[in-house]
């Protein structure tokens, strides 16, 4: 449960005013004697103090009378943290010293968290002896086990199902009481307050049994270009954030179930379509013990969006506590990701109960677009009714040196169990950010909610979740031409599509992993540039590799966009090294109903003799957030090994591509969401080899180059598509 700010309340004395140990004893004995907090000690400071006086001199008192305290008990249940003005004006009030004021509200913080420490305690203990009593009830009943034949002791091999159950059902117990033996031990008798004094040299202890440490893993899409920046050097919580991490998790899950569940007044849906806006007045009502106050700068977005996903309920509670398969699936949202510490791997054999601590980076396919990066702890729990919640909540305050441009209250999913492999996703975004440094371009789309927020996940989740199902497809039609029907060929195609899109997705955004370098001027469509040396990678050919990308506004439906250059018929208006040579789709691996989401295998007949062997990897997928179109040249030679079921890892890829987004939240037209029909946002990047020496130095001529290569080619899609 949320304290009324925990990360206030663990410095509950003023520590500037050197008050000795005694005194500061006699205070608190003196304060938890009094039932109502009343008495406070007032003592000179160390600075204050006569060095004649004697030590043993008894120190004075003040009782504060009646009136006061009422008028302080009633200010402390509206605001238990008063600031210096609120201070001055009660203490102006009540004939008091501000210093006294805030004594008083500090001693009465101590002593309501000690309150409830001790309330928690209690039921802790409770419930631990009743986990061993039923623990001990269950090991009674194994030992006088018998065989239902003889008679005699029963054997393993022998035990009635029952008796199996019995067993299996010991072992979930056990694990149950380590694990809450575990978070107990570091409640009882060691109060929140002293957990920030430990020295940070003394010997760190690790915690009990079922809360077990990793080392931080790294997501797949952290890997594409060496991040070797902030993300990395962020570490672990230490031991005494720990049980902090553990209540706020707690908190943050109650609060998710509550935002998913409840509808008016909490979300007020709009009259002219079918959003819903979230009330500040409702939520801060609704939870006033949450993260504190927004914070000064950041702008404040929530969302809820909900969905029926192909997809089994334990397939996607895994997907998402899988850092490698997250980031994979939500490549186009998460460019890195990085598990730091795991607290807990759950019970039971599964992710109930799992917590662990996480960094992430969330994007836009654009330059212009700056990331999100989190520090945070993602929480898993089964409620009763089967459902299944999993909660992010950031830890920014637990790093008080850090200055965070984004923070994630608690955002999540609600995962329901539905026939037939099915599950209903309920998800919940709500984040606060920092804005300034968006382009003015994408401002009405990030605003909007519909580059970060709720509606983005779940449009990625149900493509992705088809895309998996296609992948697991054994009733392929033959009669088509181009189909790959071989489940062999089929799955390393896909695979190898799927480490295009990856490096892709992890190289178009603003991610601080790399820096782009703007060639000119400072307008939207300029071209932005970075380069890297690929050596000893057998998935891209070696030299140096330059990447330029730019990102612009036109007045045509995302939808026209995604149409024209996902087609193969219309790829020579615009793909410059085509030559104007005729595009063939060779083969091709639908990805879910929409035909535009498929994977294809191009060939480019160009009168260039040199291009004869060269063929076109592309996949275009597209839902109602966004659309992409990715594609990279590929050996004939080693398309026919993959084809054939063999390993796509050694095929080198240098994919390009477009994200297309929607230029804003678009207009409604009959209830029904009609996304993007003002414009599209554009982004195009590619990714060339000029060297295949990697100690070469890259010229000048070469980056001239690649800019006349996307400016044409930006030109070329203009004139193309044409206004609408």
């Amino acid at each position: 449960m949320f304290q009324p700010n925990m990360f206030d309340s663990h410095h509950s004395f003023d520590m500037s005013h050197k008050t000795p140990e005694n005194d500061l004893d006699m205070l608190r004995d003196d304060e938890y004697e009094s039932k109502s907090g009343t008495d406070i000690m007032e003592a000179p400071s160390g600075d204050d103090q006569d060095p004649n006086q004697r030590p043993n001199k008894k120190k004075r008192y003040h009782r504060h009378t009646q009136h006061q305290i009422q008028e302080m008990e009633s200010f402390f249940k509206e605001c238990p943290h008063p600031d210096d003005k609120q201070r001055k004006e009660l203490g102006r009030r009540l004939s008091l010293e501000p210093l006294q004021v805030k004594f008083w509200f500090q001693n009465k913080r101590t002593q309501m968290k000690a309150q409830h420490e001790r309330h928690e305690n209690t039921q802790l203990r409770n419930e631990n002896e009743k986990l061993r009593s039923e623990n001990i009830r269950y090991k009674e009943a194994l030992a006088n086990a018998t065989c239902p034949n003889c008679g005699g002791p029963a054997a393993i091999g022998e035990m009635s199902f029952d008796e199996q159950q019995l067993r299996i059902e010991n072992a979930r117990l056990r694990e149950e009481i380590d694990r809450i033996s575990g978070i107990a031990a570091k409640y009882v008798g060691k109060p929140m307050l002293n957990y920030p004094n430990m020295s940070p040299h003394g010997p760190t202890r690790s915690l009990d049994q079922g809360v077990t440490s990793f080392s931080p893993q790294q997501g797949m899409v952290g890997e594409m270009f060496g991040a070797n920046d902030l993300l990395r050097s962020v570490s672990g919580p230490t031991e005494a954030d720990k049980p902090i991490i553990i209540e706020l998790a707690v908190a943050a899950m109650e609060e998710l179930i509550r935002m998913a569940q409840v509808n008016e007044p909490l979300w007020i849906p709009s009259s002219e379509n079918s959003s819903e806006t979230l009330s500040e007045d409702e939520y801060l009502r609704m939870f006033p013990r949450g993260m504190g106050p927004k914070q000064l700068g950041l702008k404040s977005e929530a969302s809820r969006e909900s969905a029926v996903v192909i997809m089994n309920h334990i397939t996607l509670v895994e997907l998402l506590m899988d850092v490698n398969q997250w980031s994979n699936v939500f490549s186009g949202i998460v460019s890195r990701a990085m598990t730091l510490e795991v607290l807990s791997t759950g019970v039971a054999g599964n992710y109930n109960g799992a917590l662990q601590v996480m960094s992430a980076e969330f994007q836009v396919p654009s330059p212009l677009v700056p990331t999100r990066e989190n520090y945070f702890v993602r929480y898993c729990k089964q409620h009763a009714d089967g459902t299944w919640a999993v909660v992010d909540v950031s830890l920014d305050n637990l790093r008080p040196s850090s200055v965070s441009r984004s923070r994630r209250r608690p955002s999540g999913c609600l995962i329901q169990e539905l026939p037939n492999g099915y599950s209903k996703v309920t998800w919940v975004e709500h984040v606060e950010f920092d804005d300034r440094a968006v382009h003015n371009i994408y401002k009405l789309l990030v605003n909007s909610g519909l580059a970060f927020g709720a509606k983005r996940w779940v449009a990625t989740l149900d493509r992705q979740c088809e895309r998996l199902a296609s992948v697991m497809a054994n009733n392929i039609p033959s009669g088509d031409v181009g189909v790959i029907t071989t489940p062999e060929g089929r799955k390393s195609m896909l695979k190898l599509a799927e480490r295009m899109v990856l490096s892709f997705c992890s190289g178009v955004g603003a991610s601080t992993a790399h820096t782009w370098t703007t060639l000119s001027g400072s307008g939207a469509d300029d071209v932005r540039v970075m380069t890297r040396k690929s050596m000893d990678d057998p998935g891209r050919p070696p030299g140096i590799v330059l990447s330029a990308a730019t990102s612009f506004w036109i007045p045509v439906q995302p939808k026209r966009v995604f149409d024209f250059l996902r087609d193969e018929n219309s790829r020579s208006e615009w793909d410059i090294l085509s030559n104007g040579g005729l595009v063939q789709e060779m083969a091709h691996i639908a990805n879910g109903p929409d035909p535009g989401n498929c994977v294809s295998l191009l060939r480019v007949n160009s009168a260039n003799s040199s291009q004869s062997n060269m063929l076109i990897l592309q996949e275009s997928s597209s839902d109602s957030t966004g659309s992409y179109v990715i594609y990279a040249p590929v050996d004939i030679q080693a398309m026919n090994v993959v084809l054939s079921g063999g390993d796509p890892d050694y095929v080198a890829l240098l994919p390009s591509g477009f994200a297309i987004l929607p230029d804003g939240p678009g207009q409604y037209q009959g209830g029904i969401p009609e996304v993007g029909t003002g414009g599209s946002l554009l982004t195009v990047a590619f990714q060339i080899l000029v060297d295949s020496v990697p100690t070469a130095k890259l010229s000048l001529g070469s980056v001239a180059t690649v800019n006349s290569l996307i400016k044409c080619t930006v030109e070329r899609i203009k004139a193309a598509v044409g206004s609408p």
